[in-house]
C-alpha cells in the first residue's frame, strides 16, 4: 500500500523517535491493533469452534438415539422379541448390520442371538425391564469399542436392548475437531492482516497530523491540513486546523502589535533624542550658549515626550495581557470604581466639568482593569472636550443582568467612517494625528470589556459629541435605607 510523502516522512520520524526505546515502546499502534484483532478473532474462533463441536456431537448423538429408539420400539411391538425367535434374529432385520440385540429380564438375565456380541447390560437397562423408565440411553465400551446403548420396555418384566458402534460418529467428530482449529487459524491470520490494513488506512490522518506537527515545528508553516471524510479522524483534523488558525491569528496579531508599537515608539524616541542632542551640544565650550527660554522649552518638551513614552509603554504592557488565562476576580461595586476613576481624571481635566449619573451595580471582575477602562473613557472625553465643556458619565441599567456605562464628550463627534475603528489598536483618525496619545487607550477599554463578558460601542451623543459606551453584565443591588 503506497503512502503519501507526508505520511512516509511522519512514519520515518516516528521510527527514529522510538529507535532507542524499549521493545514495548517500539510496538506501534498499527501492530497493536493487528494483534488485538488477531486475539479477538482467536477468542471468537475458539468459542465458535467449541460451540460447534459440542452442538454437532450432541445432534449426532440425538439423531443416533432417535434412530435406535425407533427400531427398538418397532421390534418391541412385533413378534421378533420372542425368546425362541430372538436366538435366530439377524441384525439386518432391524435395518443395520452392526447392531447388537439383547432381551433383558427384570431379574437381570439377558439373552441374545450371539452371546459373544451381546451388548453390555447395566442398571439403566434393568430398571427399564423392572418397570421404571420406559426407555434409556447411554454410551459404553464393549471390548474397547464405544457403543451407544438404548433400552425400551418390551412387555411385563422385559426390556429390549439395542447397541450400535460409534465409529462413524467418532470419525466425523474427530475430523471436525481437526478441521475447526485449522480453519480458525486461517481466520485468525486473516483477521490480523485485516486489522493491520484497517489500522494503516485509519491512521493515515494521524500520520498526516504527525507530519503537520513536524512541519510546523521545523518550518513554522501554519497551513491547514486537507480534510477528507466526515468521521472522528476528520473531526480531529478539523480541530487541529482550528488550532493552527488560532495560532496563525495570534502570530499575526503579535506581528502587527510589534510593528505598530515600533512605529509609535519611533516618533517620541526620535524627538527625545533630537532634543537631548541639542541640550548636550549647547553645553559644549565651543558652541553659543542656549537662551534660558529655549532651554526651558526643550526641557518641557523632553518631559512631555518622556511622559508620552511612559504612557505608551504602559498601554503596551496592558495590551500584552490580552486574553490572559487568569484574572483576579472579586465582587465589585461599580460605582466605587467609577468614583475612583473620576477622582483621578479630575486632577488633570483642567476646566472641563463632569456630569455624573450613578446607579448601584455589582459584578464579579478585576477592579484594576475596570478602573483603567473607565479612566481611559474619561481621558478620551476630556481630550476632545473644549475648556468649559461638560463630560457626561451615565450608568444606565438595560435589564436586570446588564448595565451600560456611557461617556459623552463636548467635542465635534466621530466621523462615520471612523466609528467602526475607534477601538482598534493604534487607530487614530485624521483629526487626531496632531493630538497627544498612542491610539491604545480605547483598545484597552475593549479588552477589559471582553475579559468581563461585555462589549463596547461608539456613536454620537445627543449633545453632539462622541458617545462611547461599555456594557457589562452584573446584578442590581439596592442601596440600604438610611437610618
Amino acid at each position: 500500500m503506497t503512502l503519501h510523502p507526508d505520511e512516509e516522512r511522519a512514519e520515518r520520524w516516528w521510527r527514529r523517535g522510538v529507535a532507542g526505546a524499549p521493545d514495548r515502546e517500539r510496538f506501534t499502534l498499527r501492530a497493536r491493533i493487528g494483534v488485538l484483532a488477531a486475539l479477538v478473532a482467536a477468542a471468537m474462533v475458539l468459542l465458535v469452534s467449541a460451540a460447534a463441536f459440542l452442538v454437532v456431537r450432541q445432534n449426532l448423538t440425538s439423531s443416533l438415539d432417535e434412530a435406535l429408539l425407533q427400531r427398538a420400539y418397532a421390534a418391541a411391538q412385533s413378534d421378533l422379541i420372542d425368546p425362541q425367535l430372538l436366538a435366530a434374529l439377524p441384525p439386518d432385520v432391524l435395518g443395520a448390520a452392526d447392531l447388537h440385540i439383547a432381551l433383558v429380564y427384570a431379574s437381570g438375565v439377558a439373552t441374545s442371538a450371539d452371546e459373544t456380541s451381546r451388548p453390555p447390560v447395566a442398571a439403566p437397562e434393568i430398571a427399564v425391564a423392572q418397570g421404571g423408565p420406559t426407555q434409556s440411553g447411554r454410551t459404553a465400551d464393549l471390548d474397547g469399542v464405544p457403543y451407544r446403548i438404548v433400552a425400551v420396555r418390551a412387555g411385563d418384566g422385559r426390556a429390549l436392548v439395542l447397541a450400535q458402534r460409534l465409529d462413524t460418529m467418532t470419525r466425523v467428530v474427530t475430523r471436525m475437531g481437526t478441521a475447526l482449529p485449522v480453519v480458525g487459524l486461517g481466520g485468525v491470520v486473516l483477521a490480523a492482516l485485516a486489522g493491520v490494513a484497517v489500522a494503516r488506512t485509519g491512521l493515515r490522518p494521524v500520520l498526516r497530523l504527525t507530519a503537520a506537527t513536524e512541519r510546523v515545528a521545523k518550518t513554522g508553516d501554519l497551513r491547514p491540513i486537507p480534510i477528507s471524510g466526515s468521521d472522528e479522524l476528520a473531526r480531529l483534523t478539523q480541530s487541529f486546523n482550528t488550532m493552527l488558525g488560532a495560532l496563525a491569528a495570534s502570530r499575526e496579531q503579535q506581528r502587527r502589535l510589534v510593528a505598530d508599537a515600533g512605529h509609535e515608539l519611533r516618533t517620541p524616541l526620535t524627538s527625545l533624542r533630537t532634543n537631548l542632542e541639542l541640550l548636550a551640544s549647547a553645553d559644549r565650550p565651543d558652541t553659543p550658549e542656549l537662551p534660558a527660554d529655549d532651554r526651558a522649552e526643550l526641557l518641557d518638551d523632553v518631559r512631555a515626550q518622556v511622559e508620552e513614552l511612559s504612557h505608551l509603554v504602559g498601554d503596551l504592557v496592558e495590551l500584552a495581557r490580552d486574553d490572559a488565562p487568569t484574572m483576579t476576580t472579586e465582587a465589585l461595586e461599580l460605582t466605587e470604581i467609577v468614583d475612583r476613576a473620576l477622582d483621578r481624571v479630575r486632577r488633570r481635566a483642567g476646566e472641563v466639568e463632569f456630569e455624573v449619573h450613578r446607579h448601584p451595580w455589582t459584578l464579579d471582575g478585576d477592579a484594576s482593569a475596570l478602573e483603567r477602562a473607565v479612566l481611559n473613557l474619561l481621558d478620551n472625553a476630556v481630550k476632545w472636550s473644549p475648556p468649559g465643556g461638560t463630560v457626561r458619565l451615565s450608568m444606565v441599567p438595560m435589564s436586570p443582568e446588564w448595565l451600560v456605562i456611557e461617556v459623552a464628550d463636548a467635542g465635534g463627534g466621530i466621523a462615520p467612517e471612523d466609528l467602526p475603528h475607534v477601538f482598534d489598536r493604534f487607530y487614530r483618525a485624521d483629526t487626531s494625528r496632531t493630538m497627544p496619545g498612542s491610539g491604545l487607550g480605547l483598545s484597552i477599554v475593549a479588552q477589559a470589556a471582553a475579559r468581563h463578558g461585555g462589549e463596547v460601542r461608539a456613536g454620537r451623543a445627543p449633545e453632539g459629541g462622541a458617545l462611547l459606551s461599555m456594557a457589562l453584565p452584573g446584578r442590581y443591588v439596592a442601596e440600604p435605607d438610611s437610618p
